[in-house]
């Protein structure tokens, strides 16, 4: 194989790379010694419940819009067509759910931690284990997040491997424990538009070298790459419309429902509303996001055809193709390489400050906190700040290892969606079964993690050996998932290979289908398990931590069956709601038990005189949640 071709920045792109993150540092320092000064864990962790809906709903777009995805997205496109796209089918169902469940929950109930809730509905013992198993997940995927980007811009650029590695870290590590959360989603609110800018230049600029838009798509018709509706319900088939469709709802939801780094966004919302909005506000740059992707992918076709770089030894992996592509592309453009590797890092920077950020917070609220009750604000604030500058340095650690872990690297990152499913299944089981008790919760996160690195390492193992031929036309099913992170089933149908059955079957699952098989999991052990040992009644659960999704779906039976089943819902109330204190919230107490909020504000005993506000029975506060109406 040939030497990987090395092109080199000008002074130029180096300029428009430095400007980055001295922007990004600059809205640090800002937020750091301006406004509230970062002085109290609101302020810090919750930008003081202040922002509005569209910084909000872009940060939201960009935490998980990594450079993974932008390096990814166009390789998998170029490499197997378009079929990949109808992920966007997922977004609506992913984020109407969190936008009308998920988020009134978490918003009412004032939390700060996501897995406040779980010591909530169930007991401290799931609290901490939601936790540790967050990090566990988080610490492994910034390290990657931050090193990978930086290996396929040293192997294409020649641009120094550590210097970038360590420029990102250090950089991302400063702003985000000197602004706290307000300075996090604002410089997302900026790397965002240095992404959407960076893919756009390199787009317009391959779709005029290419002949245009038309000769693109033509060429990429010849190539078998415009994919039709696949409604094959294989689940073993790597993409198609149900995997897609339907199994990335359940990814969506473990990313945009119950994940802190996206939990802790809605809570600085400040209002319910505005919450609401950001999620609808994400569907739409979402598709345009995907659509991006898919154009690049397209265009690098149109230029490349079948002779991809990859096969003639110009770079050795995936995920340096479109670094290739884009100095290829942009080599007589001086500025604009340096733009798309801003686009580049970008994406690795607004994911690794939310990391940084949703740790620190987890950290404090649900490992720190619940046993140091008389910990001053000033000094809370102070280890907060601690807190993200040590995972800062914990993510420049776990970089390095990445880099001695090689192959490795796909199981560090396939890690990351094997754990988000068990963690969707564990909020699901409190949230829509209310006779799910703690011992069913925690035997049910069990089954799912091991069900989930039993699939995902068993899939990974299985699959290691020399690699399936490379057919010619559009239907492979070969490859990975965006910069070869997820392993996945070399089809039967390209290969020849006979349709896999028993364990085999179940390590060939599509990796699109993790999320929704390892929550299922969690749920179904944790149900059986509760009523097992004793399942919980209504009366115990408190009050605002169950949605009554139940209720509403058993509409139709008698509402002394509905009792029973513990699922009664005030179907006929409307409760009108004020934007602080919606309606009697859960409280911890410092003896560690959840009682409701006596206490109303003077608007609440306004609308109360007034006959607005109709309290149900003690037993069914944990059914007044009401959908969100725009």
């Amino acid at each position: 194989m040939a030497d990987v071709v090395q092109m080199h920045f000008t002074t130029v792109d180096y300029v428009i790379f430095v400007i980055l993150l001295v922007a990004s540092t600059g809205i640090g320092l800002f937020y750091a010694f301006s406004g509230g000064r970062q002085r109290t864990t609101r302020e810090f962790l919750l930008a003081d419940r202040s922002m509005s809906c569209l910084p909000v709903s872009l940060s939201l777009l960009a935490t998980f819009q990594s450079a993974v995805a932008i390096l990814g997205a166009p390789s998998e496109i170029y490499a197997h067509g378009t079929q990949y796209w109808f992920l966007g089918c997922s977004y609506f169902l992913g984020l109407l759910i969190p936008a009308h469940i998920f988020i009134p929950v978490f918003y009412r109930l004032q939390l700060s931690s996501a897995y406040q809730y779980l010591e909530l509905r169930f007991n401290k013992t799931v609290r901490v284990c939601g936790t540790v198993t967050f990090i566990f997940q988080m610490v492994i995927y910034m390290g990657v997040v931050l090193y990978a980007p930086a290996l396929a811009l040293n192997a294409v650029t020649g641009f120094d491997l550590w210097g970038a590695v360590l420029a990102m870290g250090l950089v991302c590590t400063l702003y985000t424990t000197l602004g706290g959360l307000k300075a996090v989603i604002w410089t997302d609110v900026f790397q965002t538009i240095v992404m959407f800018a960076g893919q756009l230049a390199v787009i317009v600029v391959g779709t005029h070298q290419a002949g245009g838009i038309s000769e693109v798509w033509r060429k990429a018709q010849n190539g078998s790459r415009i994919a039709g509706l696949d409604l094959n319900p294989d689940p073993l088939e790597r993409h198609t419309f149900w995997t897609l469709g339907v199994g990335g709802v359940f990814l969506m939801l473990a990313l945009y429902g119950v994940n802190q780094a996206q939990v802790q966004r809605y809570l600085s919302s400040r209002t319910e509303r505005e919450a609401v909005m950001s999620c609808y506000v994400v569907f739409p740059c979402q598709q345009i996001v995907l659509t991006l992707g898919c154009l690049m992918g397209l265009v690098m076709y149109a230029r490349y055809g079948e002779d991809s770089p990859l096969d003639k030894g110009y770079v050795t992996a995936n995920d340096q193709m479109v670094l290739y592509f884009v100095m290829d592309v942009l080599r007589d453009l001086p500025g604009l390489p340096g733009l798309f590797v801003a686009c580049l890092f970008s994406g690795a920077l607004s994911t690794i400050s939310s990391a940084f950020n949703s740790l620190a917070t987890v950290t404090m609220e649900d490992l720190i906190k619940p046993y140091f009750p008389a910990m001053t604000e000033a000094r809370a604030t102070l280890l907060s700040k601690g807190l993200a500058l040590a995972y800062g340095l914990v993510c420049l650690a776990m970089a390095y290892l990445a880099s001695l872990m090689g192959s490795v690297l796909q199981a560090a990152l396939s890690i990351f969606g094997m754990v988000g499913g068990p963690l969707l299944g564990l909020f699901c089981l409190g949230m829509f079964f209310p006779w799910a008790n703690s011992i069913g919760a925690l035997v049910g996160l069990a089954a799912g993690l091991v069900m989930a690195f039993w699939i995902g390492i068993g899939s990974f193992l299985t699959r290691v050996g020399p690699p399936a031929p490379r057919p010619p036309s559009f239907n492979v099913t070969t490859g990975n998932m965006t910069t070869e992170v997820m392993t996945t089933l070399v089809s039967a149908v390209t290969t020849g290979r006979p349709r896999p059955t028993g364990l085999q079957a179940l390590y060939s699952l599509s990796y699109m289908w993790y999320s929704a098989h390892n929550s299922t999991t969690v749920v179904v052990v944790g149900l059986i398990v509760s009523f097992l040992t004793g399942p919980m009644k209504e009366k115990d659960v408190t009050p605002g931590t169950v949605y009554p999704v139940l209720g509403k779906l058993l509409f139709f039976l008698p509402e002394r069956y509905r009792e029973k089943l513990c699922c009664v819902t005030p179907l006929g109330q409307k409760v009108k709601t004020l934007d602080t204190q919606p309606y009697k919230m859960a409280q911890k107490e410092s003896n560690g038990l959840a009682l409701p909020r006596e206490d109303k504000t003077e608007d609440e005993q306004e609308l109360e005189e007034e006959g607005e506000v109709t309290q149900p029975p003690p037993c069914r506060l944990s059914h007044m949640l009401q959908e969100t109406a725009l």
